[in-house]
């Protein structure tokens, strides 16, 4: 928290378009370090999980009109942050100065001598022109490009902004906030002499796996948008340089681009299986069955690490274990020597690859991910009589890999519990509610365990009437198996129970069915 006795900083930061990775790094500093942060209807949510414990985040969105918070009363949560001596992030989507009101919020902040930065973003028409592969510029069709705004109160006649002018204009026009103001803009600018050929670009969610677009020309856009089902947020791309567009469609044209794809989070390698659909153009809804909150016995947590040079193994059973426990122990120590010589064994690869960020070889990974197969091997290719071990672990699945390495191989073991999983109530999360609505093209399940999560919480996940009913995904016979136990149909069954193969499951069945 920053010092109370000075007044803080306000941090105006463009968010960028949607896609994370379009972030900048300095915005993506100020976020993690920030006392408050307040953000935008378009920026991306994922942003808030970069923001450190305990910081103060305030939803100022305004969509279809609707205002959750008047601009006034931003500007006054502003000051009245700052001057309390906290620092302040302002997260716009896109660039805070391109119809952003970025300059209203710099203008109060002047007057109340609350000191600034401003962090620009990529602004939307750019993001929006790379990722459907149109030149904004091209020395054939385009030397100039103009930003408008098509934002107007629909009680209004006419436009702040005569579009007239601009039907002679021979270069690349891009409408920001222009979607339900189309027709009208459309018919200005053939008053004022555009061709009805000229053609014209509409992207929806520009930079984001759900990003859908419209090509037309001046005469049918209207028509062929009332049709199209596309609704704001939209970006509009007018002139030659959208019929140069790239024949190859990099973003749109990826395998599964346009499917929603539920991921049942329960285990350790959802991420990585996130991260695999996303890449493939998947929009991926994370289901968070479980919940992981801390649970530490603080004198055991003291007594372990005033001794922790005495164990000769540590032993890591999940991704949330090595996570809590180097928290806490470079709290305690700093520097990574005190851990003394213990060798290091994870139960799958997810966790070796955790303890690896810290610079750390791991030297006993089982061939397969449980408890069991790494007591085995533990028996099997490590004498461990007599010796000292430590098991950092949940409130959960310790109990078979502790006893068989006390009672199988002899040794001396202590646990380290650091946190707790219980089911998460789902009756009131987003992504649940998101599902029940939508519905998805595929739920895939990566373990028996996250059927039987799903099964648990049905009643949270009943499709509405008009949501697309779902393919159930297998990763392997086990999981399988209990898919059919538990009376839920089989769509597919990756062919190797790894999530390459997973993925690739999934984009042959989708693919056969479109």
């Amino acid at each position: 928290m920053s010092s109370q006795n000075k007044t803080g900083t306000v941090y105006l930061i463009g968010a960028g378009p949607g896609d994370l990775g379009l972030i900048t790094v300095r915005a993506r500093e100020l976020i993690e370090t920030a006392d408050v942060l307040l953000y935008d209807y378009l920026a991306n949510p994922k942003l808030l999980e970069w923001t450190r414990e305990g910081a103060e985040t305030i939803y100022v969105g305004k969509s279809n009109g609707q205002h959750s918070i008047p601009q006034d009363e931003i500007e006054e949560i502003l000051v009245n942050r700052a001057q309390k001596g906290l620092n302040v992030v302002r997260l716009k989507g896109g660039d805070p100065f391109v119809f952003g009101r970025g300059g209203e919020e710099i203008e109060q902040l002047e007057i109340d001598k609350i000191p600034f930065e401003i962090v620009p973003g990529i602004t939307a028409a750019l993001a929006t022109a790379a990722y459907a592969g149109i030149p904004l510029s091209h020395r054939d069709y385009s030397s100039a490009i103009t930003f408008l705004t098509g934002h107007e109160n629909p009680e209004k006649h006419t436009f702040s902004i005569d579009f007239k002018d601009y039907g002679q204009n021979k270069g690349t026009l891009c409408i920001y906030m222009g979607i339900g103001q189309l027709p009208r803009i459309a018919g200005e600018l053939q008053a004022g002499g555009m061709s009805g050929s000229t053609p014209v670009a509409i992207v929806q969610w520009a930079t984001l796996n759900r990003q859908r677009s419209l090509f037309s020309t001046i005469d049918t856009v209207a028509a062929d948008l009332a049709t199209s089902g596309i609704t704001a947020p939209a970006m509009v791309i007018i002139g030659e340089v959208v019929a140069n567009r790239t024949k190859t469609e990099w973003f749109e044209g990826r395998p599964l681009m346009g499917k929603r794809i539920v991921v049942t989070r329960a285990r350790d390698q959802a991420g990585q299986l996130t991260a695999l659909l996303e890449s493939n153009g998947a929009e991926v809804i994370e289901l968070p069955f479980i919940e992981v909150k801390p649970d530490v016995n603080q004198q055991q947590l003291a007594e372990i690490f005033a001794g922790i040079a005495i164990y000769e193994w540590i032993i890591f059973t999940s991704v949330n274990g090595v996570k809590s426990f180097f928290d806490m122990f470079y709290k305690a120590f700093d520097d990574i020597r005190c851990l003394g010589p213990m060798r290091i064994a994870a139960v799958g690869s997810a966790t070796a690859r955790e303890i690896a960020k810290h610079n750390l070889k791991v030297d006993l990974v089982p061939e397969k991910a449980n408890g069991d197969a790494l007591a085995t091997a533990f028996i099997k290719n490590e004498g461990i009589e007599s010796i000292q071990m430590l098991v950092v672990t949940g409130n959960q699945n310790r109990e078979v890999l502790v006893k068989r390495l006390e009672t199988e191989g002899g040794a001396i073991v202590d646990t380290l519990p650091l946190y707790k999983t219980s089911k998460t109530d789902l009756s009131n999360h987003a992504a649940a509610e998101r599902f029940r609505t939508e519905g998805a093209d595929a739920v895939l399940f990566t373990s028996s365990s996250t059927v039987k999560s799903f099964v648990d919480q049905a009643a949270a996940l009943t499709l509405e009437p008009d949501a697309t009913t779902p393919a159930f995904g297998s990763i392997g016979p086990l999981t399988t198996k209990t898919l059919k136990e538990l009376g839920l149909p089989v769509g597919f069954e990756s062919k190797h129970a790894s999530l390459d193969h997973f993925v690739n499951a999934t984009t042959e069945h989708l693919s056969a069915y479109e």
